[in-house]
Formats: C-alpha cells, sequence, structure tokens
C-alpha cells in the first residue's frame, strides 16, 4: 500500500494566502488517476491500494500562525481561531478532492478533525473505520493536515505526516511519497545538493545544513520532516519514504512506479 502526500507547498503558493495552484493539482491528480486505472493492454500488475493525504499550504498555514493554533487553544479568542483555521483547511481539501474527482479518481475526504485525538500535541486516537471501509470498496481516502482536540492544549493542529504514522499501526503501508516543492532534502538549504539516503545513522551527520520551509509553516517544515519520517521507520523498518518533487511532470508516476527519486528515507 502507498501513502502519498501532496505538500502545501506543491499545491499551494505558500508565500500568498489561500492560493491554490489549480494547474499543479490537476496534473497531479491525472497521474494519480491514470496509474490507478491503467491501460488494460500495459497492465503487468493490479496497482496497490492508496491512501492520499496533502498538506493546507497558505491556506491553514497562514491561519494556524496567525492564531498560534499548533501550540494550543485557552481562550475565546482562540476558539474562534481554531474554528477559522478548520475552515481554511476544508477550503483547500475541497479543492484537492475536486481535482481528483475530476479526474477519474475515486476519491473520498476524511476532515481530521472529527476523527482525531490528541493529548499534548501527540496524535492518542483516530477512527480508522470509515478508511478501512473506503478503502475495502475501492475508494481513494483523502485525509489533511487540520485541526484536532486536545487533552492538554484544549486544540492543537495535526500534520499529514503525523496522521500517516498513526495510520501506519493499522494499514499494510509499503512505501510514503512525499510530494512536494523541492527535489528533495537538501543538504545546504536552499540550493542543494540533494542527499540521495537519509538514515537514523546518518541523519545528525547531515542535519545541521536542513533547513525549514519557504512561507508560513506552523508544523516545522523539513527537518520536522525528516525528523518524524526517520522515527517512522525506527518503527517501521520496512518501509521505505520518499522525497521528491511534484512540479517536475512525470515525477510522481515514476515514484509511485517504484522509481527511487529525491531523496529517501530508511533503516539503511
Amino acid at each position: 500500500m502507498l501513502f502519498i502526500k501532496l505538500g502545501g507547498s506543491l499545491i499551494t503558493d505558500k508565500t500568498r494566502p489561500n492560493t491554490p495552484r489549480h494547474d499543479v493539482l490537476a496534473r497531479l491528480a491525472q497521474e494519480i488517476a491514470e496509474f490507478i486505472n491503467p491501460d488494460p493492454s500495459k497492465r503487468q500488475t493490479l496497482p496497490p491500494p492508496i491512501l492520499l493525504g496533502h498538506g493546507s499550504g497558505s491556506f491553514g498555514h497562514a491561519a494556524a500562525k496567525q492564531h498560534g493554533t499548533r501550540n494550543g487553544v485557552y481562550d475565546a479568542e482562540g476558539w474562534r481561531g481554531f474554528g477559522h483555521v478548520s475552515v481554511a483547511a476544508a477550503q483547500i481539501n475541497r479543492i484537492v478532492a475536486d481535482a481528483l474527482f475530476t479526474a477519474g479518481v475515486p476519491v473520498m475526504s476524511f476532515l481530521p478533525s472529527s476523527w482525531v485525538r490528541c493529548r499534548d500535541g501527540q496524535i492518542v486516537e483516530m477512527k480508522r473505520d470509515g478508511i478501512e471501509a473506503a478503502l475495502a470498496h475501492k475508494l481513494v481516502p483523502l485525509i489533511m493536515g487540520d485541526v484536532a482536540f486536545d487533552e492538554v492544549r484544549g486544540g492543537t493542529i495535526t500534520s499529514t505526516e503525523e496522521e500517516f504514522a498513526f495510520l501506519a499501526q493499522s494499514l499494510p503501508v509499503t512505501r510514503v511519497l512525499l510530494a512536494g516543492e523541492t527535489e528533495g532534502v537538501y543538504e545546504r538549504y536552499p540550493d542543494g545538493p540533494i542527499i540521495p539516503n537519509i538514515t537514523p545513522a546518518n541523519w545528525q551527520a547531515v542535519r545541521g545544513g536542513v533547513g525549514g520551509s519557504r512561507g508560513a509553516d506552523v508544523t516545522g517544515g523539513m527537518a520536522s520532516k525528516v525528523g518524524d519520517m526517520l522515527k517512522l521507520v525506527q518503527t517501521y523498518p520496512h518501509l521505505r519514504i520518499h522525497i521528491f518533487s511534484g512540479l517536475i511532470p512525470g515525477n510522481l508516476t515514476r515514484v509511485m512506479a517504484g522509481e527511487p527519486l529525491g531523496t529517501t528515507v530508511s533503516m539503511s
């Protein structure tokens, strides 16, 4: 099974609030549609099941940074901001779902705010029944970075990567594909070169040059993303995680098919 994230920096312009990249989204949706619905005359094997996720980019991140939602919600103004972030996240989710559906992907959205519970910023519960039922009926679940109620902080934000990590406990994922704006993880952010492989053994040596993100990002940017993915492969050593550019036409198709573009995060 594949987990695929369309990064917020890829599907939106993170330097401009509420600005989707419709052309990029349409192309990515078409690549996914062609992968799950291949030409029968060329098909060698059935494509694996897919769980899709996306970042909030200039929608949710801009609102979350304004209200400080990631760090907690403690008063009436903060709860109003919590609602604002949820609306912004749902807006970009609707745009992504529409693009996928138009391309022919049998997509079904699941908004994490309604089924994720956190404790001090960490996911402790996710109701997975709906996602598992959707997969059983050959639908493609679509999740996203979103707000979540938190037992300690009142409210917080969960990233798509954190949701992927929790879902990996019960879904048979073998590869996680993180399509973003950059061609991989830069050894010296932001001008390269690209680090081809990151493992727990070499992360301390290379992490010094790995930067954050362009535009608002309340969930930590690239260094945080890599750290989360290393924890994931340490828990599930069979996993391979690919960080690559979705801006280059055909890249998503190639990585879905098994080609290791960009940076691979793995145990060895």
